[in-house]
């Protein structure tokens, strides 16, 4: 090939590649449209603290669905609408949210058309006129307690070339497409919402584990007890029963046992039926339970034994702290699939949860054993009460003595009560999902905590 043919050659390719690039690339708006350059979103957006609502619109491409997640204050608390309103402590990320949100600068304009949307990641995840399932965004739309629209936003692809912090951006109903800097992390996972830390129980605390190893004959209702195992501690040292002299209780996986109890999550929640809850609620009476409760239950995996005690088909493990504060954690069935149908149980009517069975149901229920904190004698009588210092016999300020120490034991132990009836009353609403990395931690059996000295 001659070097004039060679030349020419080139000459046509980047000619191609240049009108390929005009093509695709978004187009430029015209000179007079940079009037709101610079300019914030929501200039009248100005206080983070009146946002009492907030909803995410994802859209799942695999799927072509659009994925609602909202947090809503109501009722006097905040909650979480679409997953069975469980109690959201996010009153502080949302603000934090709202703060970034209300921040958010017009930096640049990027495009001025519709037909760029889809290139730039900003279609409506919620307009079903546009057929592609490419191209969507997630958007976001803040409210007032009076359900005024504070801030309504669609947020696009991050911007080649550019902080990962640029993402492109428009307002719904509006063609136009701007860079924007987004100083704030817009989750929709669950888990980011609620309070972590499920049993509020600490580590240190802890006096007593007891594992129960056993199965339950699901059509009988017979039991097979194969071990309970009770580890209990002193000072710092674990010993287990029936363990023999050349045995010990495992530091290391102790300690990992506390560390998995202590840090326990959830990653769903299912509510149990009215009456149920209600019923587990109650510190005293025991359960009442309906048809409807038992299928229920019966769904999770737990089961009501001939003589009334309510188990699990995957045992169950107890722990007793020093406040006289037992839990009862009962491990259910495996709960299959992903997303949603993971957090919320949520699919298509008539669908059947699809996906890995990495999670299972967690029941959790709490009872005082006031039986750990004996009542100390009561004053002969309350005379003391009456006088004056300088008039106190000795039998008097004895009975002072007697006094106090029965009202702290009496102020302890009402305080220690309450403390379960608060956890009784939280638990009693949910069936709890957890990871099976989670369950496999605490899940465990004679072997894996006592070994050879």
């Amino acid at each position: 090939m001659s070097e004039i043919k060679k030349t020419m050659t080139f000459i046509g390719v980047a000619a191609g590649l240049g009108l390929m690039a005009l093509l695709v690339a978004p187009s430029n708006p015209t000179p007079e449209a940079f009037s709101d350059r610079g300019e914030a979103f929501f200039p009248d957006f100005d206080d983070p603290n009146v946002a009492t609502s907030m909803e995410v619109i994802d859209f799942n491409e695999e799927t072509g669905r659009a994925n609602p997640f909202k947090i809503l204050f109501k009722g006097g608390k905040w909650t979480i609408p679409s997953h069975h309103n469980y109690s959201a402590d996010g009153k502080d990320r949302l603000a934090q949210t709202a703060a970034g949100i209300l921040d958010i600068k017009k930096d640049d304009i990027v495009a001025d058309v519709a037909a760029d949307h889809e290139a730039l990641g900003v279609v409506d995840p919620l307009d079903e006129n546009v057929t592609s399932l490419t191209g969507r965004g997630k958007r976001v739309t803040i409210k007032d307690k009076n359900d005024n629209i504070l801030a309504d936003i669609i947020i696009g692809k991050s911007i080649p070339g550019r902080d990962d912090k640029y993402r492109y951006a428009r307002l719904p109903g509006q063609k136009r497409t701007y860079a924007a800097r987004f100083d704030v992390d817009i989750s929709t996972q669950f888990n980011d919402w609620i309070e972590k830390d499920l049993l509020l129980v600490d580590q240190p605390k802890i006096k007593q584990v007891t594992l129960k190893d056993y199965t339950i004959n699901e059509r009988t209702g017979l039991l097979n007890q194969r071990d309970t195992i009770i580890l209990t501690r002193e000072d710092t040292d674990w010993s287990a029963n029936r363990m023999r002299s050349n045995q010990k209780v495992d530091d290391t996986k102790m300690t990992d046992l506390l560390k998995a109890l202590g840090e326990l999550t959830i990653v769903g929640v299912r509510p149990k039926p009215a009456g149920l809850s209600k019923s587990l609620a109650q510190t005293e009476g025991g359960i009442s339970i309906t048809r409807t409760d038992m299928l229920s239950l019966q769904s999770k995996g737990y089961y009501f034994t001939q003589d009334g005690q309510l188990v699990s088909n995957e045992g169950e493990i107890q722990t007793r702290t020093e406040d006289g504060v037992i839990y009862t954690l009962r491990f259910g069935e495996i709960v299959y699939g992903v997303g949603d149908a993971v957090t919320a149980g949520t699919t298509e009517s008539g669908e059947t949860p699809q996906g890995p069975g990495e999670n299972r149901y967690l029941f959790i229920t709490t009872e005082f054993d006031a039986g750990m904190f004996p009542e100390p004698d009561k004053p002969a009588n309350m005379a003391f009460q009456s006088k004056l210092d300088s008039l106190l016999t000795d039998a008097d300020r004895a009975n002072a003595e007697v006094y106090e120490t029965h009202e702290a034991w009496r102020n302890k132990v009402e305080a220690d009560r309450r403390t379960s009836a608060d956890l009784n009353t939280r638990f009693a609403l949910w069936y709890y999902v957890i990871s099976s990395e989670s369950f496999d931690k605490i899940h465990l059996q004679r072997r894996d905590l006592v070994v050879a000295k």
